[in-house]
């Protein structure tokens, strides 16, 4: 009769391990890149409504508006739970700083700035503070 193998060797085992390990070592940090960039995405979609706001004004009035009520700017931070403060500076400029996603973004601006012309507001998005690979493509 011959004897049937019954379960896996030690080095076996501790093959499986290691892969997992490895695997591991990549997945989570990536992960973490991953849920900071949706976080940072969710202050990206709150100031969508504030530049529509902007934007429509200056379409009416054919100026920037002089203060956060005149644009319809909300400064209430408390419409995310991963924004402290909301500014704006009279001039086009909506600042965003970054809070609560337990990252290097944490305390950071995302800053967009508003160019009047006779076709509309065009935006442009920056922040000299958030790492690049945090922010949207547009904003790199």
């Amino acid at each position: 009769m011959k004897k049937t193998q019954q379960g896996f060797t030690l080095i076996e085992l501790m093959i499986v391990v290691a892969i997992i390990g490895i695997l591991a070592a990549v997945a989570i940090p990536a992960y973490q890149d991953y849920t900071t960039r949706a976080k940072i995405s969710e202050v990206i979609g709150i100031a969508a409504k504030d530049k529509s706001s902007v934007s429509e004004y200056y379409i009416s009035m054919g100026s920037m508006p002089a203060d956060a009520t005149a644009a319809g700017v909300s400064t209430d931070a408390g419409q995310s739970i991963y924004i402290s403060t909301i500014a704006y500076d009279g001039a086009g400029g909506l600042s965003y700083t970054v809070t609560g996603t337990n990252s290097a973004a944490d305390g950071k601006d995302v800053i967009f700035t508003g160019t009047g012309s006779t076709t509309g507001v065009q935006w442009s998005c920056t922040s000299s503070t958030v790492d690049k690979k945090y922010l949207p493509a547009n904003c790199r």
